[in-house]
């Protein structure tokens, strides 16, 4: 069986963008190939078109086009020539895609074409509240339409996008992301920095970093030792257009409390792992997720993590068993489960070996490979 992934983004020094949907694609990928399945990822949007072969992944970039008009047919078309030449070529049996802006629209292929979940415009407009392009759950809409199937990583995920498109629920597989187990350890978790707070990942609105300068608050007045650091790239605030949410969130934090908080920017993963290690706990109160990635690697790792609450957490720990759950707009039953764990080492310890546990028995990439190569057998046969 030989799959292809059709994706704007990838973890990857030769490709522009990598998120969460990338590294979930990545994680995927090379598991697949460890059970002898053929991959190739072909990622549009690119500054050169491009080929090779890496780690027994077939790669293609695509360039990016400029249109007079028309762009967002005419890009889409090209892209569509492209991927059947790659599909012929190299004998695909599936492609897959993401259902965000809905890219696949208009294409249409002689393989089946199943779109996977990681969460579109559409969905993330109606959990935050606020205002879509038409444009985009136009394309979305027509792109899901196009699909075979689908899959998504949470019954949460599948639920809220099957309403909002109109699909029958049974149609949407659930299969959790992935985690390559080896490259999350942490040989040690006995020993971190105490009173040590982690948040890493994209500071946006959408994550529930705004929160964090009331939450943090309110850990100092119990704790005034408390030290918050923070890892992701900034971006721009879609509420207030300001072109920083750090300075949005510097702004909110008391004098006091901003002396004890470390905003790192943007770092390697190899890096942000030290930081896992060396942490108390990880903190992520954020409103718009499919899954939670960040969240399941600060699992991995052994550490006590305080997630929001809202619909896919429930599947993604055990709420005082593996983390503990809050919702981010009550900042005091948010800040009460930080202190819960910087007082107590032994909570932090046993709810981290927990955390690995949970990870290792649900998100195991070798087994969630499995359980896709399962799906695509029964998408193809």
């Amino acid at each position: 069986m030989h799959i292809a992934f059709l994706t704007p983004e990838y973890p990857h020094p030769k490709v522009k963008h990598a998120g969460g949907m990338g590294t979930s694609i990545k994680n995927l990928a090379e598991a697949l190939v460890k059970q002898n399945i053929q991959v190739t990822v072909i990622i549009f949007g690119q500054n050169l078109s491009d080929h090779f072969t890496e780690n027994g992944i077939k790669f293609y970039t695509i360039a990016d086009n400029n249109y007079v008009v028309g762009k967002w047919f005419f890009y889409r078309k090209h892209v569509q020539k492209v991927v059947k030449n790659i599909i012929n070529k190299n004998k695909i049996d599936i492609i897959e895609a993401a259902d965000w802006t809905g890219f696949t629209a208009f294409m249409k292929f002689k393989v089946p074409l199943v779109i996977r979940f990681h969460g579109s415009d559409t969905y993330f407009c109606s959990i935050e509240k606020r205002h879509q392009k038409f444009k985009n759950k136009l394309f979305e809409k027509i792109a899901i339409k196009g699909a075979v199937t689908y899959i998504a990583p949470t019954y949460f995920a599948a639920k809220k996008t099957a309403e909002l498109f109109n699909l029958e629920i049974s149609k949407v597989n659930i299969i959790h992301y992935g985690l390559n187990i080896e490259l999350f350890k942490n040989e040690n978790n006995l020993k971190f920095t105490p009173n040590t707070i982690l948040y890493f990942g994209t500071l946006i609105r959408k994550k529930g970093v705004l929160q964090l300068p009331d939450i943090f608050n309110k850990v100092r007045k119990e704790i005034p030792e408390a030290k918050l650091i923070l890892i992701g790239a900034d971006s721009y605030d879609i509420s207030t257009k300001s072109s920083s949410t750090w300075k949005l969130m510097s702004e909110k934090f008391v004098a006091d409390d901003l002396k004890n908080v470390s905003y790192l920017g943007k770092k390697p993963y190899h890096e942000v792992q030290t930081y896992i290690k060396d942490a108390n706990v990880c903190i992520f109160p954020t409103y718009a997720e499919t899954f939670g990635m960040v969240t399941a690697e600060a699992m991995a790792m052994q550490k006590a993590v305080v997630n929001s609450n809202f619909g896919w957490s429930d599947e993604l720990l055990v709420d005082g068993v593996s983390g503990f759950l809050a919702n981010p707009n009550d900042t005091d039953s948010f800040a009460q489960k930080i202190i819960e764990i910087l007082r107590d080492k032994k909570i932090a310890i046993e709810m981290g070996s927990q955390a690995r546990k949970h990870v290792v028995e649900n998100f195991d990439s070798t087994k969630i490979a499995k359980k896709n190569i399962e799906f695509y057998k029964s998408v193809i046969k």
